[in-house]
């Protein structure tokens, strides 16, 4: 299963190791590519859970916008 989540909030290369690192702690996910330039995330893994993916995000201190 994949999905792109596109998020607010990200200014730099920090801000996107910040996101990565949230999003592949969390259960389930296999993997994470953030893109500064593409204001988004995509993520791998067999059971993906848009709500938690997205509290994950805001821990980090971004905002999901939407999920596709």
């Amino acid at each position: 299963m994949k999905k792109t989540l596109k998020i607010e909030g990200m200014s730099c290369d920090h801000c996107v190791h910040h996101v990565k690192n949230a999003l592949v702690e969390v259960a389930g996910v296999e993997g994470a590519e953030v893109s500064l330039s593409g204001k988004s995330a995509v993520v791998t893994g067999a059971s993906l859970d848009d709500a938690v993916l997205k509290a994950a995000v805001a821990e980090a201190g971004y905002e999901v916008v939407a999920v596709e």
